[in-house]
């Protein structure tokens, strides 16, 4: 293996490992229904919101990257959904689904050798595909601690 596809894989496996913490995938599985739309006391967020707010940021830094008619959004508006609930059971599931589909894509993106993983993005500032892929690795990480976080603060974190 080449040092170039070394350093592909083991970004693209940082997009979702677990071995320094919980993984997306096991910080929203099994969140009750009765919890998703609950902030807890003296926190800002619900677990709905960290989820949703997860998979806009992670879409738009994706379409960043592979758009050139990007158009950066308002931040903090477009980037956190403004109630604290789901509008539906589909809604949370479709979330899910739509944040796991963008994760492949930012993965195919990092394997992809012919993106020059140090080049800037055309129509960027001066960004890098690398540095966009350790920010969606980074990004996931801070915010599925914090759903744990909430989540035990729910008493919906497994005991075991």
């Amino acid at each position: 293996m080449t040092q170039d596809a070394a350093l592909r894989s083991h970004l693209a496996k940082v997009l979702d490992w677990e071995e320094a913490h919980a993984t997306y995938d096991k910080g929203v599985d099994g969140v009750p229904e009765a919890v998703r739309g609950r902030v807890p006391h003296g926190l800002p967020y619900s677990p709905w919101q960290l989820v949703e707010h997860l998979r806009i940021t992670q879409r738009d830094i994706l379409d960043f990257c592979r758009d050139s008619d990007y158009r950066e959004r308002a931040w903090p508006d477009d980037y956190w959904p403004k109630d604290a609930a789901p509008p539906s059971p589909a809604a949370w599931d479709e979330s899910l689904a739509a944040y796991r589909a963008d994760r492949a894509a930012m993965k195919a993106l990092t394997l992809d050798e012919s993106v020059d993983l140090l080049a800037a993005i055309p129509h960027g500032s001066g960004q890098t595909y690398l540095r966009e892929i350790l920010l969606v690795a980074d990004h996931s990480a801070y915010h599925v601690g914090e759903l744990v976080a909430v989540r035990r603060m729910l008493g919906a974190w497994p005991s075991s």
